[in-house]
Parts: C-alpha cells; sequence; structure tokens
C-alpha cells in the first residue's frame, strides 16, 4: 500500500487528488448497519443525555430556540397589549421594564444566536461531505450551557427578579447603585452562560469548515453556506469577547466595588456602551449572514439554475466581516463624541450598504436568469427582499447623523431594528425550514397552510413595525410603558397592536404547519427540490453518520447515482469496521486528505460540565462567592476528566480510506483538529485581552477623574515581581519547546514538563503576591481596579499552562508521549507563547501606568 500523503506531496498539480480510487461496492443494509451500530445515540431518555451527533444536537439546538422565540413573542405580545392604549393600566412599571428587557434579550441571545449555531451544526457536515463537527462533545457543551442559561434567565422572569434594565444594560442604570438586587446579575451571568455555547460553536464550524471538507472541495469551491458561516464565525471570534469582558467587568463591580464605569472614581459609563457595541453591532451581521447562506442556497434551486457571481457574494461576505467592525459607534452619535469621529462612523455605516447590495443583486440576478417558482421557500424569500431592504434604507438613513440626532432613542429605531432582524433572519429562517424540512423529517408538508402562515405573517409584521416609522417620527420614545393621550399617537399604537397578534397568528399557524408535517405528511423522495450538493445524496431523514462512505472528488456533485455510490460503500472510509467513529481531515486550503480522525462517542460528561458551570453560577447570583471556589475546582476537574478522554495509550495502524492509499491516525500528526481548534479558541481570547487594552486607554485618556491618585510606596517591587512573572512565565515557553524536542528524540519529557509546572507555579506565585501586598486596593480607583484585572488575568493563564504541564507530566508516565505521538504538547506550547506574550504587553501597560499616573 501507499501513503495517500506522499501520494498528494509528489503531485504537481491539484487535479492528482482526483485519481483517488473507489472502493469495491457493497450491501448497502449491511453496510448501514455496521456504521449505525457505532454513530446511533444510545436509547431511550439517556441517549438523550449523552448524544454528542450533530444531528441529534443541531435540531435540539433549533427545537429550544423556537421555543425560546415563541415565549419571546409571547413577551412581545405582553408590551403590545401594555402599548394599545395610553393609560398602559395592563402591567406595572416594574415587570413592564423586566419583560421589554427580557424579550430583547431572549430574541437575541436565546433565540437568534442559537437558531444559527443549530442550523449550522445540523447542515454543514451534510454539505461538506463528512460525519460529524470536529468536536462533538464540545457541540453538547455548548447546548447544555445554552439550555442551562436560558433556564436561569426564565427562572428569574418567574419569580419577578428578571432583568429591567434593557437587553443592552446601558450603565449607571444596571449599577449596583441604581439596580439593587439580582436583576442585573441574572443578565450579566447567564448571558455569559450562555456565550460559552456561542464561543464553542464558533471554534468547532471554523474547524469543521477548514479542515473537514470533502476531499478535493478547495475553499473556492465549497458551499455559499460554508462561506457564509465561515464569515458568522470568524465575527464570533471576535465580536463575543467584548460582550463577555463588559459583562464580567460590571459584575466584579457589581459583586466587589471595583469602579470601572463609576466616574466618581475614575470610570465611565461609556466605556460599556462601547464594549456592548463592539458586540452589538456585528451581531446584527452575525444574524444576517448564516440567513444571507440560506438565500444564496435556496434562491438557485428554486430558480432552476446557478447562483450568479459566486466570488462577488464571497468577496460581499469578506467585507461584511471587516466592516462590521467599524460601525459600533453609530449607535452612540448621541452621547457628545467629536465631530470627526461622526464623521468617519457616518461613512462607515453608508459604506457597508455596498457589500449587502452586491449580494441583493447577485440574488436578483439569479432570479432574472432562472424561472422563479413560487414554492413555499420562495415566498418567504420575497418577503425577506421586501422587508430587508427597507429595513436597509432606514439603516442608512439613521447613519447620517442629522437624522440619527433627531430619530435617536424613538419608536423609528424600534421599527427599524426589526425590520432588519425579522427581515434579515426569521424570514430566511422560515424559508430555510420550509426548504430542509423533508430532509429532517423525511416527510413532504400538507399544503396550503404554510402559504396561509406566510401571507399572515407578512402581513401582520408590516402592519405592526410600518407603522412604528410613523409613531417615532411624531417623537415617541422607545422603551416607556405609558405615554401622553396624543391623538397621533394612540390610533397608531393600538392599530400597532392589532397586527402585532395578527402576526402572532401567522407564526403559530406556521408552527401548526411544522407538526403537521412531522405527523401527518407523507413520504418524500430522497430530493424532492432536484437540488444539487452532497446534503441531498442522503437517506431521508438523514442517518446518524451521515455518509456510509466519505464523498470524494468525483462525488461533490451530489446527485441519485453520488448517493447510491456512497450508500453502497464506494466512497472513502466506508462503514466502521474498527468500531469506532471515524472521519476524514484533510488540507486547509485545497481539501487533500491528511489524516483519519477518531471522534468520542456519547458522553454524560458535557452534561456534568456545563452543569458544574452553573453551580458557578447560581453560587455567585445567590452572593456565596465562598462556594465558587469548589464549583470551579470541580469544574477543572471535569475537564481533566476530559482531556484524559482525548489521549491514546498505543501506536494505531494507518487507516485504508480507498484502495492502495492509507492514511494515519490523528493520534500521529501534530496539526490536528484539536490544534486548530486551539488556535481558534486563542484568536477569541486574544481579542478578549485586546478588548480589555482597549478599556485601559479609553478610560486613561478619556474618563473624568484622571490622571489617578499616587499609587503607593511599593513601585519598585511591585515592578520586580511583574518582571519575574513574565520571566517565569517566558521560561515556560523555552521549556515547552524543549518538551517537545524529547519527545521527538526519545528521551523523557518528564523532566522538562515538571520545570514547567514548576516555572508557571512560580509566575502564578509572584502575581498572587503581587496582588496580596504591593497592589492598591482596587476598590479605590478604576485605574487600580484595571490592574486588579490585568494580573487575574495574566494569573488564570498561569495557572492554564500549569495545567498542561502536569498533564504533560501524566501522559508521560501513561506511556502516551512517544516519538510518533505529539499528546497535549503542541496545545501546551500555543498557549504558553501566547500566556508569555500577553505577561509581557501587561508588564509594559502596568510600567506605562505608573509612569503616567
Amino acid at each position: 500500500m501507499t501513503d495517500i500523503r506522499a501520494t498528494a506531496a509528489d503531485a504537481e498539480t491539484p487535479e492528482a487528488v482526483l485519481d483517488i480510487p473507489a472502493n469495491p461496492p457493497r450491501r448497502a443494509l449491511g453496510l448501514h448497519r455496521e456504521i449505525d451500530r457505532v454513530w446511533r445515540n444510545a436509547p431511550g431518555w439517556w441517549g438523550h443525555v449523552t448524544a454528542v451527533n450533530h444531528t441529534s444536537l443541531g435540531l435540539r439546538f433549533m427545537a429550544t430556540a423556537l421555543v425560546f422565540f415563541a415565549i419571546g413573542g409571547i413577551l412581545a405580545m405582553l408590551i403590545r397589549a401594555q402599548l394599545a392604549t395610553h393609560e398602559g393600566a395592563f402591567l406595572d412599571t416594574e415587570l413592564y421594564n423586566q419583560i421589554f428587557t427580557m424579550h430583547g434579550s431572549i430574541m437575541m441571545f436565546l433565540f437568534a444566536i442559537p437558531m444559527l449555531e443549530g442550523m449550522g451544526i445540523y447542515m454543514l457536515p451534510k454539505m461538506l461531505g463528512t460525519r460529524d463537527m470536529a468536536f462533538p462533545r464540545l457541540t453538547a457543551l455548548g447546548y447544555w450551557c445554552f439550555l442551562f442559561g436560558g433556564l436561569i434567565m426564565l427562572t428569574a422572569l418567574f419569580f419577578g427578579v428578571a432583568p429591567r434594565d434593557g437587553w443592552f444594560m446601558y450603565t449607571p442604570l444596571s449599577s449596583a447603585e441604581y439596580s439593587p438586587g439580582i436583576n442585573a446579575d441574572v443578565w450579566l451571568l447567564g448571558v455569559t452562560f450562555v456565550e460559552i455555547s456561542a464561543i464553542a460553536a464558533a471554534v468547532e464550524i471554523t474547524v469543521t469548515i477548514l479542515r473537514q471538507r470533502a476531499p478535493g472541495m478547495k475553499l473556492t469551491e465549497m458551499p455559499l453556506f460554508a462561506w457564509y458561516m465561515l464569515g458568522t464565525v470568524a465575527m464570533m471570534l471576535v465580536g463575543f469577547p467584548p460582550l463577555i469582558l463588559a459583562s464580567v467587568l460590571l459584575e466584579i463591580e457589581r459583586a466587589f466595588g471595583w469602579p470601572f464605569f463609576d466616574v466618581a472614581r475614575g470610570g465611565d459609563p461609556l466605556l460599556w456602551q462601547h464594549l456592548f457595541w463592539l458586540f452589538g453591532h456585528p451581531e446584527v451581521y452575525i444574524i444576517f449572514l448564516p440567513a444571507a447562506g440560506a438565500i444564496s442556497t435556496i434562491i438557485p434551486v428554486m430558480c432552476r439554475t446557478t447562483i450568479m457571481g459566486y466570488g462577488a457574494i464571497v468577496a460581499a461576505v469578506v467585507a461584511l466581516v471587516f466592516l462590521s467592525f467599524g460601525l459600533w459607534v453609530h449607535h452612540m452619535f448621541t452621547v457628545g463624541i467629536p465631530h470627526m469621529a461622526l464623521a468617519f462612523f457616518s461613512a462607515a455605516s453608508v459604506l457597508v450598504a455596498v457589500p449587502t447590495a452586491v449580494q441583493v443583486f447577485a440574488w436578483i440576478g439569479t432570479m432574472w436568469k432562472g424561472r422563479p417558482q413560487l414554492k413555499l421557500p420562495m415566498l418567504y424569500i420575497l418577503g425577506f427582499f421586501l422587508t430587508f431592504v427597507m429595513g436597509g434604507l432606514t439603516g442608512v438613513m439613521l447613519a447620517i447623523v442629522p437624522f440619527n440626532w433627531q430619530a435617536h432613542d424613538t419608536a423609528f429605531v424600534t421599527a427599524h431594528l426589526h425590520y432588519v432582524l425579522i427581515g434579515g433572519f426569521v424570514f430566511p429562517i422560515l424559508a430555510a425550514a420550509a426548504y430542509w424540512m423533508p430532509q429532517i423529517t423525511g416527510r413532504v408538508r400538507v399544503r396550503g397552510l404554510g402559504e396561509a402562515a406566510f401571507w399572515t405573517i407578512l402581513v401582520g409584521f408590516h402592519g405592526t413595525f410600518f407603522i412604528m416609522h410613523l409613531t417615532g417620527l411624531l417623537g415617541m420614545r422607545r422603551r416607556i410603558d405609558v405615554y401622553p393621550e396624543n391623538p397621533e399617537w394612540v390610533w397608531l399604537n393600538l392599530t400597532s397592536s392589532i397586527f402585532g397578534f395578527v402576526m402572532a397568528i401567522g407564526f403559530g399557524l406556521f408552527l401548526l404547519d411544522l407538526v403537521l408535517q412531522a405527523r401527518l405528511g407523507q413520504r418524500s423522495p430522497r430530493n424532492p427540490w432536484r437540488a444539487p450538493g452532497l446534503d441531498w445524496s442522503l437517506r431521508l431523514p438523514a442517518p446518524s453518520y451521515n455518509f456510509a462512505s466519505l464523498p470524494g472528488p468525483r462525488h461533490l456533485a451530489g446527485g441519485d447515482q453520488v448517493a447510491l455510490s456512497l450508500s453502497r460503500g464506494q466512497g472513502l472510509l466506508p462503514g466502521a469496521p474498527r468500531g469506532t467513529r471515524e472521519l476524514l481531515v484533510t488540507g486547509i486550503g485545497d481539501a487533500r486528505p491528511d489524516h483519519v480522525a477518531i471522534l468520542p462517542g456519547n458522553s454524560h460528561l458535557p452534561l456534568r460540565l456545563s452543569a458544574s458551570i452553573g453551580l458557578f453560577v447560581l453560587f455567585m447570583l445567590a452572593g456565596l462567592y465562598w462556594l465558587t471556589l469548589p464549583a470551579l475546582a470541580l469544574v477543572a476537574v471535569l475537564i481533566w476528566v476530559w482531556g484524559r478522554g482525548m489521549a491514546w495509550g498505543a501506536d494505531l495502524p494507518p487507516i485504508e480510506v480507498a484502495p492502495g492509499m492509507t492514511l494515519p491516525v490523528h493520534v500521529h500528526r501534530r496539526k490536528t483538529l484539536a490544534y486548530t481548534g486551539a488556535i481558534c479558541l486563542l484568536v477569541a481570547n486574544g481579542t478578549f485581552f485586546a478588548t480589555l487594552l482597549f478599556g485601559v486607554a479609553f478610560l486613561h485618556v478619556v474618563a473624568p477623574g484622571w490622571p489617578a491618585p499616587p499609587m503607593g510606596n511599593e513601585d519598585l517591587g511591585s515592578a520586580s515581581l511583574v518582571a519575574g512573572a513574565v520571566v517565569a512565565l517566558g521560561l515556560g515557553t523555552v521549556i515547552a519547546r524543549l518538551a517537545e524536542r524529547a519527545r521527538l528524540a526519545g528521551h523523557a519529557v518528564s523532566g522538562p514538563a515538571v520545570a514547567g509546572l514548576m516555572v508557571n507555579f512560580l509566575a502564578l506565585g509572584l502575581i498572587a503576591y503581587l496582588a496580596a501586598t504591593a497592589m492598591d486596593d482596587p476598590t479605590r480607583h478604576a485605574r487600580d481596579a484595571l490592574r486588579g484585572v490585568l494580573a487575574g488575568y495574566i494569573a488564570l493563564h498561569a495557572l492554564v499552562v500549569s495545567g498542561f504541564a502536569a498533564f504533560a507530566v501524566d501522559q508521560w508516565r501513561r506511556g502516551e508521549l512517544t516519538p510518533r505521538r505529539a499528546g497535549c504538547l503542541p496545545v501546551w506550547r500555543l498557549w504558553q507563547d501566547y500566556s508569555a506574550a500577553v505577561a509581557l504587553i501587561t508588564a509594559a501597560v502596568v510600567i506605562l501606568q505608573g509612569a503616567g499616573g
């Protein structure tokens, strides 16, 4: 046998990959039974708890998000009932504030983001020609964190202690002084809990798209939906850390009195707005891009043609990813920022319409060159065009500073927001549901009800929110529970409320349509839309393993013959002859086969880990801070157990993926899926740190109350301790490299690993001593509080790399580190390098703070 890596390396052209021979055909039913035994969920309720399969978890994400959508919709109807009359006698002010805060929070954090995560988790492996996501247990962990975080927030609403300061939680309204009790803490901790799910999904979707495409599926040829999801998760990795940082800082201020947002002690409430909208505006495009990916997938099928302008659409997606991070200040035009900044962000806000328009014109061009069929998915797409384009135009209006000053915080902004979010996300999601439901259920829908739901939703939506533009232009403020008896406001609000209930009826009909399709619909043919692509080359409903044999370069177009060939095992890596869950890992650019990854099976560990994180959140909410330490210790133990489940104690033979071609198993590769995932996680981590540095610079330059009071007399000792910690972490980078060299040479890794553990513990001890003896009171001034956060950040990383070194010692003791098996060493080196770099930057910041006051 020949190793395909050598064959691929010797090839001069990408076409050499096309020479992968087919496996001999097998009996499809026997192959299905063989592989299903390995990939299916365990039976009974325990199977739901331990499932890590992407199909099960993707559906679970989407179903749970739909439940939260229904709850958020009920809260919206309560808001409209309150505003139907000017007296507002339906709800009191406290309850109204809780309801409108929870409505926005649920729709943003518990519906939109999890829905797009679920859609990506469910669809991407099927589109890319693989059997599962890169990290199945991480998928499950993300789901449980999403569910538990959402339940914490809903439980708070049930007991009347839900957040009440708006889904944006502006300070100082949300500070302890003006929002006593746990209401704001529920939002800060609950949303951060949910964001663990978002970061987890972003990491695994990125790795899946980059490393698990079918052989021969180059980046420039993969489905547009994958491009949209790649842009989405790139923004999530960079966009969510600012929100997490903001939530952490505000929770620390509320719990311990560190003054990040307190003007009297050197803080600034505007820091919260900057951090929030650094997340908040990219989130609009995070929500829009997956929906646009569904549109780019559905329109060519409904028009019986191919997409127009593939390259232009990809370029537009990349442009949106970059431009979305230069617009956040247009939410803050009225806070008093300099005129130069107003002009820049206004121009950027207008410019972002260009890549969006490129996509819209590509879609229109596709419909023009094809023959559109007005089936239900196409109706929802036409509703998207009508609604989203109107929302985009009002967005351009709000990008113009003079108009923004007039319309800011009025119902006009509320109308614009819903036109963009419902038009740009909900309508495409409804189209996607109508399009992919036969794949999910294996049944066709009951005709007639879906069309009635569409028209009811469309009329109800525009009747509700188009009128709200007029209400805003007439001066009505948003987020109020009562308003004066102005005749021009009263009838407009009453009309909006009536149409709001019409829209709710439409969504009820849509849900009924889904239930009837799943329960009563006739069996669907394999490809009811006659669509190209691998996602329609599966049995319906999709099996747990997706493909009995994985598609190769000749299978990428999909179709009935491809489906037959793959089901008979003529693709790559057929069946599960070794009783393990196996998939192909390919190169990032050209998708050349690299190695075989063996994935973990069903596990209850994600549930246990998410529950332990939930304990930490609950102890924080209860103010039992001393109990958070045992909860964190439990989290650390479970993470260690998680890592133990990824280790292999013996060499594994190469696996034949096609006749005459073998690939090594992932334990014998250095750059595995886990290595790529660690890089993605460090991108998010680096964004968190960069945002923290932004906060330091912003308060130092902009906030009142600076320069800070003089620091204590420990400056020299403090500098020495910081320098010692930096040197210790720097030595750790050298030791991590020595450990890898020792492994490759066949020498003992225990010595370098123990040395790494010692120097990292030394860094941790120096930082702890610095915090205990040489730092000023962090409650005194924002500068001292920021220094405390920076010290904590470096201490956390010193603890993490200490854990990696200890894990390396344990792996050596178990015989899991050999010249052929790298174990945790490559990832330890990544984290050690990062920790040393941020420690050095932090030391420079502390020194500059000492020099500048």
